[in-house]
């Protein structure tokens, strides 16, 4: 979907058309969060931090990588030309999609066993491995060790584990119209505390980076606008735009080397924290002056610690959901980010048009440092942690 409405996007004959195909390119991009939960289940709990955030990381390589694009594309050839080419990476991953493996965790909540044994033991022979001795059961009321730490599989006889999976498998089918009971279960009382704070730190970190990336051009042409009180004769220099979102973009690169440096070592909620207040530090300084090189300093400074964060909570959101909501968990979290990524340059930006620079940075402060404060108030660590297949495995 998301490869392929983006191409038609742009043979777009109007407006209206090239905003319904757009929808449907976010709606493909929806299932972004599917990704890191499937990603992260394979992963052994030592190093799992650093592996999600070399994951994140290509996200910033893609940012550069489409700055770089629309710096040479767009004022040459059009947006026409910039759109076709974006969509080619995604259609290129479809040519993986025959050789990727499903989770061995989803098939045991979905009491598949022989196929996430099939996966396994494909798992052991690239890594030059032997699966431990026994059979592998799949139980919803059964703690899965992750393959990594286990010391041997739970023994069971082939006829048991074939009935308890022909069982799972009808209990599972049609059990779930359309989501509803998966999303009920985040506001369950174990996950209720969990899921709020998870809201307002997806909220907060999508409303402050995507809020950056837009002050990167908007804080320097609203005050050029500002300045001479003549909004008619001030134009921003497209080139000047493409080059300013390049270069910023590479704050997101140390970003990635601090989150790997600090998420394994301080724990999840730590390092949010301190990128977040870190980012307030940053942007402070824009409350009383907006110099040129202030501003790119601090812009700089702030993104920087934003993407450290945002790189975080998508560690850590699929991390305290089990399997059986992980993927739910952190599609309705990333929803709630999207609202952020929304309000964000029809309420913060407007400020900026309207010569309220002040008040949009207190704004993007505020925010910032509420959701500091709803990471400290997690209820728990996830660093070095198994992951757990359902609520009744949580403690």
């Amino acid at each position: 979907m998301t490869s392929g409405a983006g191409f038609l996007s742009a043979f777009s004959p109007n407006y209206v058309a090239l905003m319904a195909l757009r929808f449907l390119v976010g709606i493909g991009l929806g299932g972004g969060p599917v990704l890191g939960s499937w990603f992260l289940e394979f992963v052994p709990a030592p190093s799992r931090g650093t592996w999600m955030v070399v994951l994140s990381a290509f996200w910033t390589v893609g940012t550069i990588f489409e700055a770089s694009l629309a710096w040479v594309v767009m004022p040459k050839f059009g947006w026409r030309w910039l759109l076709a080419l974006s969509s080619v990476p995604s259609l290129l991953l479809l040519l993986f999609y025959a050789i990727t493996p499903e989770s061995p965790r989803f098939l045991c909540m979905k009491g598949r066993t022989m196929e996430a044994v099939d996966v396994l033991e494909k798992m052991a022979r690239l890594n030059g491995a032997q699966l431990p001795s026994g059979k592998l059961v799949s139980d919803k009321n059964i703690e899965l060790d992750e393959v990594s730490e286990s010391a041997t599989l739970l023994a069971a006889t082939a006829k048991a584990a074939k009935e308890e999976e022909n069982d799972n498998i009808k209990e599972d089918e049609g059990s779930d119209f359309g989501g509803f009971k998966s999303v009920s279960k985040l506001l369950s009382p174990k996950l209720l505390r969990a899921t709020l704070l998870l809201w307002m730190a997806f909220f907060g970190n999508a409303f402050s980076y995507y809020g950056i990336v837009l002050l990167t051009s908007e804080l320097s042409n609203g005050n050029r606008i500002c300045a001479k009180q003549e909004v008619e004769s001030v134009h921003s220099n497209n080139s000047s735009l493409y080059k300013n979102v390049f270069i910023s973009s590479f704050a997101e690169i140390p970003g990635s080397f601090v989150s790997i440096m600090i998420v394994d070592r301080i724990g999840r909620r730590l390092s949010m924290a301190s990128m977040l207040f870190t980012s307030c530090v940053f942007l402070f300084p824009l409350v009383f002056s907006r110099t040129e090189i202030l501003t790119r300093i601090s812009l700089f400074g702030a993104r920087l610690c934003i993407s450290a964060s945002f790189t975080i909570v998508y560690i850590y959101a699929p991390e305290i959901y089990p399997t059986s909501v992980r993927t739910t968990g952190i599609g309705v979290a990333s929803s709630v980010g999207r609202i952020g990524g929304i309000l964000c340059p029809l309420v913060a930006v407007a400020l900026v048009h309207n010569c309220h620079q002040t008040t949009a940075i207190l704004l993007f402060e505020l925010v910032v440092f509420l959701s500091g404060v709803a990471v400290m108030f997690f209820p728990f660590e996830t660093k070095g942690c198994r992951l757990n297949d359902t609520e009744a495995d949580m403690h």
